[in-house]
């Protein structure tokens, strides 16, 4: 896909760790492109001021001489700009990334912890930042708990609040309404402020919530290689994901319920994936999944998460 409008201009491509990060997928999709883009922090917000360090504990480590630190919550903003201050008009060059003729788009890249309060004041500083920086256009990912199966492709789910982005692109906005994360306070004081947004969402299997999904964030970067019109670079994410799977096929073969479980989301989903289902078709394979909702294993914690939509 060419011309879309996030294509052209400066980009910025958030994510947050937390409530809108389930399996690691959105964060993950941000640091393989730290790691593969050339840029550095910009800006940096005060953790004093946005976090709650009984909710958002910080950490202690040792470093490579054995030195104990402590590495504190924190939301950094990445651009394309040099440490002595010089700023690159593109960073095709420098990010051995391979654009195309129409793509010359400064990519940005924001990464942190989700802040535990002042989110009104802490959407401020974001956006005096992308607006200081000339950033025209936003991509919120994000990654949600949800009733899939490991062994089909991840669903990917994408909205705007941005009637120009939904035509371009031929996506719909978000009918989704109840709790959300800060993706969704950033996005509406952007679109306010004139600046194009549009949200990735992927679905995780609920029943591996524990640990990071390398799928889930290829499916991502994926669908961001789409949009954006730019090829990323895998690095070890395709043989991540095929190591993830292959994982938790080990583990559903030693337990009979979640073997069986995981067989009744495949069924459901090849039910909706099919080409000849109508409406009435999945609407009944559901309702019938719904009733068997008692039969499913203990998935323990998992099911303490609410299945989220898209923010």
């Amino acid at each position: 896909m060419t011309n879309t409008p996030f294509a052209n201009g400066r980009l910025l491509v958030v994510a947050f760790e937390g409530w809108n990060d389930a399996g690691e997928a959105a964060s993950g999709a941000v640091r393989s492109l730290k790691e593969q883009l050339d840029v550095y922090p910009i800006a940096e917000v005060d953790p004093e001021d946005y976090f709650d360090y009984q909710f958002n504990r910080p950490l202690v480590a040792h470093d490579d001489d054995g030195n104990r630190s402590l590495t504190w919550p924190s939301v950094t903003i990445y651009g394309p700009s040099r440490p002595n201050g010089a700023r690159p008009e593109s960073i095709a060059a420098d990010a051995e990334l391979q654009l195309s003729a129409n793509n010359q788009s400064n990519i940005y890249l924001l990464l942190g912890t989700e802040p535990s309060r002042s989110w009104k004041a802490f959407t401020r500083d974001i956006l005096e930042t992308i607006v200081d920086n000339g950033i025209t256009s936003i991509v919120f990912l994000g990654a949600m708990l949800a009733d899939v199966p490991h062994t089909r492709p991840i669903s990917v789910f994408t909205s705007s609040e941005n009637p120009g982005v939904r035509t371009a692109l031929d996506i719909e906005r978000s009918n989704y309404e109840g709790p959300v994360g800060i993706l969704s306070v950033l996005g509406q004081a952007a679109e306010a402020a004139g600046i194009t947004t549009m949200s990735i969402w992927a679905s995780v299997p609920h029943y591996v919530h524990n640990a990071p999904s390398p799928k889930a964030t290829l499916a991502i970067i994926d669908k961001l290689e789409e949009i954006v019109d730019v090829v990323i670079p895998r690095g070890d994410l395709v043989s991540e994901a095929t190591d993830w799977e292959t994982g938790i096929d080990a583990l559903a073969g030693e337990d009979d319920d979640m073997s069986s479980y995981i067989e009744q989301l495949e069924r459901a989903r090849d039910t909706v994936d099919s080409p000849e289902a109508s409406g009435e078709a999945i609407a009944q394979e559901f309702e019938k999944y719904l009733r068997r909702g008692d039969d499913k294993p203990d998935q323990g914690s998992a099911g303490d998460e609410p299945w989220r939509g898209k923010d």
